[in-house]
C-alpha cells in the first residue's frame, strides 16, 4: 500500500498522495473513495486506493511545453528498472544507446534502463558493436506511463 491515485471529478488522474494525505482529504470532503481496499478501514473511512476530486481543478501546468522532461528517473521508471541489455530486473542506471562521447544526444529515444555492469561491459560502444542488442527499442513515454 504505497499510495492513493488521485482522479479529477472528470475521472482523469492527476496523481498519488500517502494514505495520511488521501484521509484528510476524506474528512475535507474534498473527495471520495472511488476504490477502497477489501475490509480495511481507518476510522469511519474504507482504506482508499482510488480517490476522486468532488470538485473539478484545472491543471495547466501539467500539459504546458508538450513533452515530459528527459530525466534519469523517468528512464528507469519508463523501462519499469528492467535491463534493456539482459532483461533482467533491478536495474539502477542510465545508458545513452548511442554514447555522448560519439555524438549521442541525451533524450528519451536514445537512453535505456542497465544494470551497472551491462552499462559497463557496453562502454563506450554501440549496442552492435559491444555484441550486446537492446531487447526493446527506447520510446518518449506518456505521462500516464510515468504516473505510476
Amino acid at each position: 500500500m504505497s499510495g492513493v491515485i488521485v482522479l479529477n471529478a472528470s475521472y482523469e488522474q492527476l496523481h498519488v498522495v500517502s494514505i495520511p494525505h488521501a484521509i484528510r482529504m476524506l474528512v475535507r470532503e474534498v473527495a471520495v473513495v472511488e476504490e477502497a481496499h477489501d475490509g480495511a478501514s481507518i476510522g469511519p473511512f474504507p482504506l482508499p486506493r482510488v480517490l476522486r476530486l468532488v470538485r473539478y481543478v484545472v491543471m495547466k501546468w501539467r500539459y504546458a511545453g508538450g513533452r515530459l522532461q528527459y530525466t534519469r528517473a523517468g528512464v528507469l521508471k519508463r523501462d519499469k528498472y528492467t535491463c534493456a541489455y539482459c532483461g533482467q530486473a533491478g536495474a539502477t542506471t542510465m545508458d545513452h544507446v548511442v554514447p555522448r562521447s560519439r555524438g549521442g544526444r541525451g533524450e528519451w529515444l536514445n537512453a535505456v534502463a542497465a544494470h551497472a555492469r551491462c552499462n559497463e561491459k557496453k562502454g563506450s560502444r554501440t549496442p552492435e558493436e559491444a555484441g550486446m542488442p537492446l531487447l526493446w527499442q527506447p520510446w518518449i513515454p506518456s505521462r500516464a506511463e510515468l504516473a505510476l
